[in-house]
């Protein structure tokens, strides 16, 4: 059995404040910031304040579209003090992307910084909303989205039209204590308090709403998986508008009384440095960031020793590179989780207590409270240990539903509650499960199934090779034919020959490449994930197999 919490957000900050009140909560080294629980609280309050100032009230959406700045984290908590749902923004998107989140979602108010890389988060909204040209101190009003009306500038130096942050925050100072106590009286933990839009791989991007209890509880449970306490500080470099940010790294600490020492924008050496600056005892990545970090130049030159625990997920967690990092970061205790957002995200993780070989092979077994089972992709069938379908979750984790879209929720929730995530995996005698690839990526190839995390295990042993993605790409005769995209390891040189060769008489004939692409990067969302299927339209078009594809 598990532990449940039934606090909301803004109450299990007040608990933690309350509990470790001298405890360093939010550091942001480069920043000169540090705020301890009792400080990070009440800054929190003031934002919530703010909020309601503003006109803010509980149940609207308030959108954030921001990179790993601190007011993203204040934000975070002022909102679920109020009831307000944060929805995240994706930091890659584009205008057309943001227009459709705005408008899909029916969120009031926008809170932006500058840019983020090469776009211009100013200039894109107002290519969305011209009216931004004519707005007065941040209120907007315009057709194309109805329910837009406060934009709020997060930085130094306001455009033109828009609101600050800072005098947001003034503005709260007319708001007595009583009032917003008297809010947060009306909250209930199954409210939603989060809504983050899918990555949209496949049609639109699709809101999925998370509640209070979702959100505590997983975050809860993630920690105590890494044996989370107040004495650990946990370095994020993962973005917070994504699941392993907001929930695996800032839930996570949050509930434990851990230190978050975020990382702006990531960059493999500024996560080096504050590791060893802020004594880290774990840090977060998706496996192309950890192999940023051991392959930086000047990574032996960093203490590490610190380190202990952390999580590696996002996508297929390579076993060499799980190795290496448990060996060269110091992190015998590092953790995969498996989940997607739907599920708040987590729905399995490995223990760090764990035999080694279970750590690096799996994604763990179910998180306490989590109930997983195995099912029949034909039939639905639960299926028994050993065998290879689709894997379900149940329990406290799982969404409320997409947000104003019954039926698409109708075709991932079922009767019982079972969450039907697409993702092919196989379970043990013991619960640990292995996911073998998505449903839609599995490779059919003259009728026979090939997953592509198998060949891609197989070639991560090479020792020229530091990272390699498998896919599909159409083929006349047989249907489909087997793809890689090699990334090599710095100074190396390699062949496709050699790539064949390595694989012939060691895995199935049908599932070696028929082609082989060295590549120095992988098209990839904000949030780490690879996009298989921009690597497999860019081959089609290089390969000219549009024909194929009939």
């Amino acid at each position: 059995m598990s532990t449940q919490l039934d606090f909301t957000i803004g109450g299990l900050l007040d608990h933690i404040a309350a509990t470790y009140p001298d405890n360093d909560a939010l550091v942001y080294p480069e920043l000169g910031l540090r705020y301890s629980y009792r400080q990070f609280n009440e800054v929190c309050r003031q934002v919530a304040k703010g909020l309601l100032k503003l006109g803010i009230r509980k149940g609207e959406n308030v959108a954030i579209w921001a990179y790993n700045v601190p007011e993203w984290v204040i934000l975070q908590f002022a909102t679920a003090k109020i009831g307000a749902v944060l929805v995240t923004v994706n930091t890659a998107y584009k205008s057309a992307e943001l227009e459709y989140l705005l408008d899909q979602s029916d969120s009031t108010t926008l809170f932006l910084v500058k840019s983020w890389k090469d776009t211009d988060y100013v200039a894109t909204l107002g290519e969305v909303v011209p009216e931004l040209a004519t707005a007065d101190n941040g209120r907007i009003h315009t057709p194309k989205l109805p329910f837009l009306k406060n934009l709020v500038y997060i930085g130094e130096g306001t455009p033109s039209g828009m609101l600050n942050f800072h005098s947001l925050v003034e503005s709260g100072k007319d708001i007595s204590d009583a009032e917003l106590a008297a809010v947060e009286s009306t909250l209930d933990i199954h409210d939603t308090i989060n809504m983050q839009y899918t990555s949209g791989t496949t049609g639109f991007p699709k809101g999925v709403m998370l509640t209070h209890h979702n959100l505590v509880n997983n975050g809860f449970n993630i920690g105590e998986c890494m044996k989370f306490t107040e004495l650990d500080r946990l370095c994020i470099p993962v973005p917070f508008f994504h699941c392993f940010g907001s929930v695996l790294a800032v839930m996570a600490s949050v509930t434990h009384g851990t230190t978050m020492v975020p990382v702006e924008l990531f960059d493999p050496l500024k996560v080096l440095q504050t590791i060893e600056k802020e004594r880290c005892t774990a840090v977060h990545g998706v496996p192309t960031m950890f192999i940023a970090e051991l392959e930086h130049p000047d990574f032996s030159k960093f203490d590490l020793s610190t380190l202990r625990t952390g999580i590696m997920a996002g996508s297929v967690c390579p076993i060499e590179v799980m190795k290496r990092v448990v060996k060269d970061m110091n992190m015998r205790d590092i953790t995969i989780v498996f989940g997607q957002t739907e599920s708040s995200p987590g729905i399995t993780q490995s223990r760090t207590d764990d035999p080694v070989e279970l750590r690096v092979a799996t994604v763990g077994r179910a998180l306490p409270g989590a109930e997983v089972k195995i099912v029949d992709i034909e039939t639905g069938a639960t299926l028994p240990p050993g065998k290879q379908g689709e894997l379900c979750a149940r329990g406290y984790m799982v969404m409320k539903g997409y947000y104003k879209m019954p039926e698409e929720t109708a075709k991932v929730i079922d009767n019982d509650g079972w969450l039907h995530t697409g993702d092919l995996a196989v379970m043990d005698e013991s619960g640990y499960c292995k996911i073998t690839g998505r449903i839609k990526q599995m490779i059919i190839r003259g009728g026979e199934n090939i997953y592509p995390k198998e060949i891609e295990e197989y070639l991560y042993t090479h020792p020229k090779i530091s990272d390699v993605q498998i896919y599909g790409v159409p083929d006349r005769k047989f249907g489909e034919q087997v793809m890689a995209a090699v990334i090599l390891k710095k100074g190396e040189i390699m062949t496709e020959d050699e790539v064949k060769d390595f694989c012939k008489g060691r895995i199935a004939n049908y599932k070696i490449p028929k082609y082989v692409k060295f590549v120095d990067s992988y098209p990839m969302t904000a949030s780490g994930k690879i996009q298989k299927f921009k690597l497999r339209e860019m081959a089609i078009k290089e390969l000219q197999l549009e024909d194929a594809k009939d």
